[in-house]
């Protein structure tokens, strides 16, 4: 399914922990201008009240009937069942609060709940990143096709989502890709968070520039600074997203081991790419050492997909015509194991809409 082809309607929500975007979603795209509402997160019931009032201010703009609804919610959560934890940017909501089932109830309708960075990366998987990779490849004649899919969001937070061969990775505990609970290598007491997030380029700045705490640039001045575009120390500029990148990169070959996919990146940081991509790939190209000899941190090759030399190298591959044995045929061969990373060809805030329209059509038709 491709959400263009899809006629039917799915209200949608952008839950954040100031306001509410309430917004409904027509063969991919917006179709009508969304309604901002504060989310009252200080009062449970206000809150939902104000759920409540968002969506159906939605249904009273739409000519059509919605077949159901599907919004990215923070976690913890028992997503299959609608069923929202303790939200640490959210504390009204403590002890377990069944919005899913509260707003089927209210509006007839199913209800779909998910957390953005698994949105995140359905939206890629479906009509983003792995399409278009797929597209390239297949304009060139290789043989090589990727099914699975890694995406994830830097900002705030370092979040994370997984689709295998067309489905997305929930777990049984709802905590699938919760990459953000990998270790700091640099601090094993902490997680990886530290080392990839806003707070973790602005410490990084304020470490290497020796400036007081809390006077730190945001992360788009520092890559502003870095690529030489504004004034300011460049060189604690760039020793801050490189080591971010670093960090990165053996956080994504950590996950890739196991999952083996394409990988994009989303969120606010991703639009500094220029100045960490290298890194990150660099560190998922490194090696390990046993006795002094070397061998690849990963078993697959990693490609920076945002440099044009590397994104031809990997499109072209090692593709070659080899003998079926026993036989006089040929079959097209491409040995070259590899992945690549780059960055979120919708935008994050569209992929995680087309993501929750996307899997709500899907779970319907299930």
């Amino acid at each position: 399914m491709h959400p263009g082809e899809e006629g039917r309607i799915v209200m949608t929500l952008d839950a954040g922990g100031t306001n509410f975007v309430f917004s409904a979603i027509q063969r991919g795209k917006e179709i009508l201008n969304p309604v901002r509402l504060p989310s009252n997160a200080h009062n449970l019931d206000l809150c939902l009240e104000t759920m409540i009032l968002g969506f159906n201010k939605v249904l009273d703009s739409l000519s059509k009937k919605p077949v159901a609804i599907s919004f990215a919610f923070p976690g913890p959560a028992d997503y299959p069942n609608g069923i929202i934890g303790d939200l640490p940017n959210l504390p009204a909501f403590r002890g377990g609060v069944a919005i899913g089932p509260m707003l089927e109830k209210v509006f007839n309708l199913p209800v779909f709940i998910n957390n953005d960075g698994n949105l995140f990366a359905y939206g890629e998987a479906i009509a983003g990143y792995l399409p278009y990779i797929n597209d390239l490849l297949e304009e060139s004649g290789s043989p090589k096709r990727f099914r699975n899919l890694v995406g994830f969001t830097l900002g705030t937070g370092f979040g994370a989502g997984i689709v295998l061969n067309g489905d997305l990775l929930i777990g049984d505990n709802s905590s699938a890709a919760e990459a953000w609970l990998l270790r700091n290598m640099e601090n094993i007491k902490t997680n990886i968070e530290e080392s990839i997030s806003i707070r973790a380029i602005k410490n990084a700045y304020i470490e290497k520039a020796g400036l007081d705490s809390g006077i730190a640039p945001e992360p788009k001045e520092i890559a502003e600074i870095a690529s030489g575009l504004k004034k300011g120390n460049q060189n604690a500029a760039v020793y801050s997203f490189k080591k971010m990148g670093a960090a990165l990169g053996e956080a994504i070959a950590t996950v890739n081991t196991l999952v083996d996919g394409l990988v994009v990146l989303g969120g606010g940081i991703s639009a500094a790419y220029p100045v960490f991509l290298d890194a990150a790939v660099n560190a998922m190209n490194s090696s390990f050492y046993t006795n002094g000899d070397a061998f690849p941190r990963l078993l697959m090759k990693v490609f920076n997909l945002e440099d044009k030399n590397d994104l031809d190298k990997f499109v072209k591959g090692d593709s070659k015509m080899i003998i079926i044995p026993h036989t006089d045929e040929k079959i097209l061969y491409d040995p070259l194991i590899r992945t690549g990373i780059g960055i979120s060809r919708l935008g994050t805030s569209k992929a995680v809409s087309i993501g929750a329209y996307a899997y709500a059509i899907r779970k319907l038709d299930s």
